[in-house]
Parts: C-alpha cells; sequence; structure tokens
C-alpha cells in the first residue's frame, strides 16, 4: 500500500497547492488536508477534514485515518491574518506541540515532515557568510516569527528523541516566490517603490514554489532524515532585485525603516515584522550542499530564476541580468 500523508494548514494556498501536488503522485495513497476553516479552491483527490491541531482531537484523527507521515505546514509568519500576535503563537507553537503529542503517541505515524524557515538564522551584521545547518543565529530570537520557529524546533528534536523510530525531516527554506504566493515578501515587492536600509544592499535567496511543492514531496516518498537548508542557487543584492523589477529604491535611515514601514504597511496592506526588516537590513545566505548531497534535491529554479518568474506575474518585464552573485548556494 502507498503512504496515507496528512497535510496540516490546508486552508493556506501553499499547504492546498502541496496536498493536491502529492495526492497526484502513485506512490501517495491518500492525503487528508486539516486546518480549522475549508480551504478555498479545488482539492482535487485530497480528503479534508476540520480539525484544529491546537485540540488533541488531532490524535483521533491520525488514528482513524491510519496515518504513517505527517507534513507539517501549519506554522505562520505573520500575526495580520490570525488574530494579533498571541494567537499566532499559539497556533504556531501550542499546535506544533499538540500536532507531536498526537503524533508520538500514535504507532502508525513513521515519518515526519516539518516546513521551517531559514528565519531560524536570523539576520545580523555578525553572520557568517553562508549557514550551514549545525550553525544557529548569533543572537536567539525574543520575539516574532523567529522565535516560534525556534521554538518549534526544539519540539521536533525533542519528539525525535522520544519517537527515534520515526524518521524526522527538517526543512529550513529560503522565502518563498512564485506566481501565486501571496507572503510577506512578495507584499514586499509589489510595492511600487521599495525601500531600502540606507548604506545596506541585503543578500537574498529564493525558493521557487514549485520546488517547495518537489523538496515536500520528495522529502515525503525518500528515507531521509535530518535538517536541510532549501534554496535556490545563487544570491540576489536587493538593489538588483529592485532593479529587475524596473522600480526605484527609497533609501532611508535605519531609524526611518520601522515608521516607512508602518506608513506602507497601513496605506498597502505589506506587513513587515522585525525579523523581515533584519532581513531587509543585513540579509541572509544558507549553504545547501547538504541539500544536494544528502538529501538528494535539486531545485528546478535558481534564486534568480524563481523572482524573475515572480516579476512577470506582475506584469513587469523583469530582465534576468547578469548571473546571480555567489555561485552555488
Amino acid at each position: 500500500m502507498g503512504r496515507v500523508v496528512l497535510v496540516t494548514g490546508i486552508s493556506r494556498d501553499i499547504g492546498r497547492r502541496f496536498a493536491r501536488f502529492a495526492a497526484a503522485d502513485p506512490s501517495i495513497d491518500r492525503v487528508i488536508g486539516v486546518d480549522v476553516v475549508p480551504p478555498r479552491g479545488d482539492l482535487g483527490n485530497v480528503s479534508f477534514v476540520r480539525a484544529d491541531i491546537r485540540n488533541p482531537v488531532i490524535a483521533k484523527v491520525i488514528a482513524r485515518e491510519d496515518v504513517d507521515t505527517v507534513v507539517h505546514m501549519s506554522v505562520i509568519a505573520t500575526p495580520g491574518g490570525s488574530g494579533g500576535r498571541n494567537a499566532m503563537k499559539e497556533i504556531n507553537v501550542i499546535g506544533s506541540m499538540q500536532l507531536l503529542a498526537a503524533c508520538q503517541r500514535a504507532a502508525s505515524v513513521k515519518h515526519l515532515v516539518v516546513k521551517s524557515s531559514t528565519t531560524v538564522y536570523g539576520a545580523s551584521s555578525r553572520d557568517p557568510a553562508m549557514f550551514t545547518e549545525d550553525m544557529g543565529p548569533k543572537k536567539l530570537p525574543r520575539a516574532g516569527y523567529s522565535r516560534d520557529v525556534h521554538e518549534i524546533e526544539g519540539y521536533v528534536r525533542g519528539f525525535a528523541r522520544r519517537r527515534p523510530d520515526v524518521r524526522v525531516t527538517t526543512l529550513r527554506c529560503a522565502n518563498v516566490m512564485g506566481p501565486h504566493v501571496v507572503s510577506p515578501m512578495s507584499a514586499f515587492f509589489r510595492l511600487p517603490t521599495i525601500p531600502m536600509v540606507l548604506g545596506y544592499d541585503p543578500r537574498l535567496q529564493f525558493l521557487h514554489e514549485q520546488d517547495l511543492n518537489a523538496v515536500l514531496r520528495h522529502s515525503v516518498v525518500n528515507d531521509v532524515e535530518g535538517t536541510f537548508n532549501i534554496a535556490g542557487d545563487g544570491v540576489l543584492m536587493l538593489s538588483q532585485a529592485i532593479r529587475r523589477l524596473g522600480k526605484l529604491p527609497l533609501p532611508v535611515p535605519g531609524f526611518a525603516v520601522a515608521p516607512v514601514g508602518s506608513v506602507l504597511r497601513s496605506r498597502l496592506r505589506a506587513e513587515f515584522s522585525p525579523e523581515q526588516l533584519s532581513l531587509l537590513t543585513y540579509g541572509r545566505g544558507v549553504d545547501t550542499t547538504r541539500m544536494r548531497d544528502m538529501l538528494g534535491f535539486y531545485p528546478t529554479y535558481t534564486t534568480g530564476e524563481a523572482f524573475a518568474d515572480f516579476g512577470r506575474s506582475l506584469g513587469l518585464g523583469t530582465s534576468p541580468g547578469p548571473a546571480p552573485v555567489g555561485g552555488m548556494a
């Protein structure tokens, strides 16, 4: 029999698209999507179950459906759509704890895939050129999405120690880009004028939305465990990205970034979290050698190509420009 896969966070487009993508794989027998509200759009062959992972009832869903693989995607990056920071933390951290507790009790579960984020490394002036998976942030996050991701990964490591029979795959994904992506980063690049911190030109890495689906599926159907940085090859400087969109940068002093961000956020519904402001100041690079050599995954799109595809979705004729700096990232 094929795998029975449970996907959390299916009401978000990113979760729904992956669930449909996975359901089309012949090696996967069934895909069950769970969330507190039904997803918008066609689910195809995906079965939807209304369930809140913050509630112990999720354990009954796993047992009833005889789930052997869990893909955890229900971690949100901004508080806007979740009812504020407290609700966001409850969904992210408490929800992950309850899900892991349910998986720990379920004998049928043999594989856990967690979509994490390179945000776990933070962004500061003291960062290395490239973060490897064995490195941590130079300064532990005290709040926000990065704090949630850091805590969730800690709980995942604890789960792996308690259930050594379960393969645990943690994917630290770079910012996802593509025609259908709705995120703080895509909202930032949709602004008519792009703010930049005066004196800084951060390095950025992107992962195409199709490569996100592909690496999640690859992790589900292959017996590989561990923690992996996931990003398209190469990096783009923020100034390069702005030029390729044909937009104008708005250089502002560091102390003015937050006020400018607040104005843009209120007018254009683009959320600027502390993590995003740090990234757009200092940038971040992650090494993906382990992704290729151990996970055996090779993204189809480079960082530059993923960003170009996003730009075309805006109706902008993005030029590929020179090869992204940094080579293989």
